[in-house]
């Protein structure tokens, strides 16, 4: 049974210290909505931290690639073993703030991992800064969270831009393939996230050369989304690009199926679409669908195969987009932590950016993690999967796909 402890909010204290004995432990503070609105994804990342901490704690020689979790703890720290502290923000900005300073000023972690709402990180990632402690974004990606002259935080996703880019060289590849694409529309919540996602989409289509027939923002706690099914109904554009959560991602399908309308394709950013509430919601109505991934379970024998085996048989259910992109991330900190062979902030600070793990040790679809000044790790990228039948499968780009692309988009039809 794997080990779960959540910390709701703690008293102040000052940072950690920094060597271990041999039965010491190192605390990290992990923050995830764990209630509210996107709990089932904030579930799914603690899962993933849960079991990443289960594989390094206990060693699996059998996972080669692996920097750290094929011997029990870390090496660099006299065999430590990781103590995740978990923490529920429910997606409030101002909770992720306050459970930050706690964190550090009271439980003296090490280092501080999360967010899941950039709204958060945003807010989290000034406390690790202020305090000089390190916070690693493990897929948060609102552009601006590295974009701050930050020294102590570190993200390890793909962020907008790079989703942005994928996207349109996936259309640049379907009307080679001799489909339709004319047009796009850009659909996305008003927080940071879709936001800054929405924003980099919409400039790189532009720059690509497809043009933005319709642009809509919207709050994604509304409890209606007709007016915006009609808007993009009206101008019926070739692909539809949506930056939601999980219960707008919901609605907007269930919507759409009410009013009798599908664009010729869907392009859905992760987040609502990888949430593992969407699909038993609406995957029946939702068939064709793509969706961007870092996850691809690969060969047997393969690392990726291997952890999620693992992952599989302590949770009953395999990795996707937002667990996959948490467990890598967690080991890229597990990495720096031993490298560091301290708890001292600075050291892990120091560790963290001069990280270079290489492509042997990803278990997801980046090409390795090494951090630029802002902190944004330049090998990062991403997989498309479409929705064909009970799951998503991944169609692009060519050399990682497991099924064609079918086009235009079934959904309910």
């Amino acid at each position: 049974m794997l080990r779960r402890r959540t910390v709701l909010l703690a008293a102040p204290a000052i940072v950690a210290s920094s060597s271990l004995g041999a039965a010491e432990t190192v605390k990290v503070g992990v923050m995830f909505p764990l209630t509210g609105n996107s709990a089932a994804s904030g579930q799914e990342a603690k899962a993933a931290v849960e079991v990443a901490t289960d594989i390094i704690n206990s060693g699996h020689p059998d996972l080669k690639g692996l920097t750290v979790g094929t011997s029990p703890g870390l090496p660099g720290l006299h065999g430590a073993k990781l103590d995740p502290l978990y923490v529920d923000h429910r997606g409030d900005p101002s909770m992720a703030q306050a459970l930050a300073q706690k964190m550090i000023t009271n439980d003296r972690v090490a280092a501080l991992f999360g967010a899941y709402q950039s709204s958060c990180a945003m807010t989290a990632t000034a406390v690790g800064e202020r305090y000089g402690v390190p916070f690693v974004v493990a897929d948060s990606v609102a552009a601006n969270i590295t974009g701050r002259g930050f020294k102590y935080t570190f993200r390890v996703t793909p962020i907008a831009t790079n989703f942005a880019d994928n996207y349109m060289q996936f259309l640049h590849d379907q009307v080679k393939a001799g489909r339709k694409v004319t047009d796009v529309a850009v659909v996305n919540e008003n927080t940071d996230y879709g936001s800054s996602v929405g924003d980099a989409i919409a400039a790189e289509a532009v720059k690509q050369g497809f043009p933005v027939s319709i642009r809509i923002p919207y709050s994604a706690n509304g409890p209606d989304v007709t007016a915006q099914v009609l808007q993009l109904k009206q101008k019926n554009p070739s692909v539809a690009l949506f930056v939601s959560y999980a219960s707008d991602a919901i609605l907007f399908m269930r919507t759409m199926k009410t009013l009798d309308y599908l664009p010729p394709m869907i392009v859905g950013d992760s987040s609502g679409f990888s949430d593992p509430s969407f699909l038993p919601a609406v995957g029946a109505i939702s068939q064709g669908l793509v969706n961007r991934s870092v996850w691809s379970k690969g060969a047997p024998g393969s690392l990726s195969y291997g952890v999620n085996a693992i992952y599989q048989a302590k949770t009953g259910h395999e990795l996707d987009d937002v667990s996959g992109r948490v467990m890598q991330a967690f080991f890229v900190l597990a990495d720096a932590l031993n490298r560091a062979a301290s708890t001292d902030p600075k050291k892990v600070q120091a560790a963290l950016k001069a990280t270079n793990m290489p492509k042997s040790a990803m278990f997801v679809g980046y090409k390795g993690v090494r951090f630029d000044d802002t902190g944004q790790n330049v090998e990062s990228a991403t997989y498309l999967t479409q929705l064909q039948g009970k799951d998503y499968v991944t169609v692009w780009p060519d050399d990682a796909a497991a099924a064609k692309v079918s086009w235009p988009m079934k959904g309910w039809r």
